[in-house]
């Protein structure tokens, strides 16, 4: 069964910190300087050409605290820069879907430097979720959509789909979740209709590239109907 378009939600960073003693934020640095990484090697080695890694939930830049989005806002800006000649060295085409423009300037001037950097690329596609919820997502593209029309044509599925942040994604094929909940949180609303989903009880700091290939295995092992 062919697995092009993989996404994960990387949930358990605090709860991981917390077991172990150490501030929460730690949780969040060992995931991106270590977890991640790793994980970004493997998805190249399993040749899975799309990986999308939602990295910030919207109900984060509400909900969470000032320190706390302080210091996730410094990590972010710091992986966007370690990442940069990564993903030129393998042809990576770097995207983010979300409501980047309640972001930081700083983080938003990253964005588009790295997505200028990378946009002719086509061997890899990694996009970072950031500010990301299903709901949003949708209320943006039939904003966008009335805006473009005023009003004056009907919506369809597929004019929906090309005014969502995906537009010109497929859909993901397989969503691993981490840290021992079972729901979705509203990940990827529309486009996870026929989505394979896999829950691993590791908190994602935990989660490696053994982890990650036994989520593969058993999608590959799965019979996807798609509605027929």
């Amino acid at each position: 069964m062919s697995l092009t378009h993989l996404a994960i939600i990387p949930d358990g960073n605090r709860r991981w910190a917390r077991s172990k003693g150490l501030p929460e934020f730690f949780g969040h640095n060992y995931a991106a300087e270590k977890t991640l990484p790793k994980l970004l090697e493997k998805v190249r080695a399993l040749n899975i050409k799309y990986f999308t890694f939602w990295a910030m939930s919207s109900e984060n830049l509400v909900k969470r605290s000032p320190d706390e989005l302080k210091n996730l806002f410094k990590l972010l800006e710091k992986m966007l820069d370690l990442k940069k000649q990564d993903f030129i060295k393998h042809r990576t085409h770097f995207n983010v879907i979300g409501n980047i423009t309640q972001l930081p300037d700083r983080i938003q001037e990253k964005i588009d430097e790295l997505k200028k950097a990378t946009k002719d690329f086509s061997d890899y596609y990694f996009t970072l979720a950031i500010n990301y919820g299903g709901r949003d997502e949708i209320v943006r593209a039939v904003n966008k959509f009335l805006q473009e029309t005023q009003g004056k044509q009907l919506i369809t599925k597929e004019i929906l789909s090309q005014h969502l942040d995906t537009a010109g994604m497929p859909d993901p094929d397989l969503i691993i979740r981490t840290g021992k909940e079972k729901r979705v949180s509203g990940f990827m609303l529309w486009q996870s209709e026929y989505s394979e989903y896999y829950f691993s009880n590791k908190f994602f700091p935990d989660f490696n590239e053994q982890d990650l290939t036994d989520a593969v295995v058993d999608f590959n092992n799965r019979q996807r109907r798609l509605g027929r």
